[in-house]
């Protein structure tokens, strides 16, 4: 059921049991939530449908860009005009939504991106972050403050333009190269960055900074051939 803005709250999912019900509950009374719980084998969904969410199920993990697809594909179907994502895990503060509506309805961008303090996060990851945001910003001749932000709003416009066929860990960079290519504006908000959230951190310096320039170089990729299809 929609609430009058029109606006669904997206999450991914994959093993959360013990943190998604705390982030589904914040928005209580107010935006819908939609989990999609991409194959987890906690009980992840099961928590998120009693504190009120509508739950997606995937029967395996595909990983998140295969979540988020799910999920941006319902809100289409289902009439929503905007999209919330943020995590399942308690790194985004339910409360600074209204942040990225108020920047919506201020006609800042189809994409409005939670920007993070680095000098706040661990090392290394905010050194990885802040380069690699450097490095996507010098691909995309555009200011990306924070590349892998997942705390974000989604205009109906900008899903209705994604080809939503990606399904990798860059998933979310490719948002932020298609809606740079379709001249779409990308807004930002201040977003608290919260560690310590007794979760172990998957983080591993040396692969996910491969990882990363993988990304990158896909992203650039990913640019030129977009700029190519929308000039021919």
């Amino acid at each position: 059921m929609h609430d009058d803005s029109g606006m669904l709250v997206l999450i991914p999912a994959w093993n959360e049991a013990t943190r998604v019900g705390a982030v589904v509950e914040a928005f209580r009374g107010g935006l819908p939530v939609l989990v999609v719980d991409d194959g987890s084998v906690d009980g992840t969904g099961e928590v998120a449908r009693k504190v009120g969410a509508e739950v997606i199920q995937h029967e395996t993990n595909q990983g998140k860009g295969v979540a988020l697809a799910t999920g941006f594909r319902y809100a289409l179907a289902t009439g929503y005009r905007a999209v919330i994502t943020l995590d399942a895990d308690g790194q985004h503060d339910p409360a600074e939504a209204g942040k990225f509506i108020e920047a919506f309805e201020r006609g800042e961008g189809d994409l409005i991106i939670g920007r993070r303090d680095f000098r706040q996060m661990p090392f290394p990851r905010a050194q990885a972050n802040a380069i690699g945001s450097w490095m996507l910003s010098r691909v995309l001749h555009a200011p990306i403050y924070d590349n892998q932000s997942g705390y974000r709003l989604h205009s109906r416009r900008l899903l209705e333009s994604l080809d939503l066929r990606m399904s990798g860990f860059e998933f979310e960079v490719d948002v932020i190269v298609q809606a740079v290519v379709l001249g779409l504006p990308i807004g930002w908000v201040e977003i608290r960055t919260i560690y310590g959230i007794n979760k172990t951190s998957y983080f591993h310096p040396i692969s996910d900074s491969l990882k990363f320039l993988g990304m990158v170089w896909h992203a650039c990729r990913s640019y030129r051939t977009l700029r190519r299809q929308m000039a021919g």
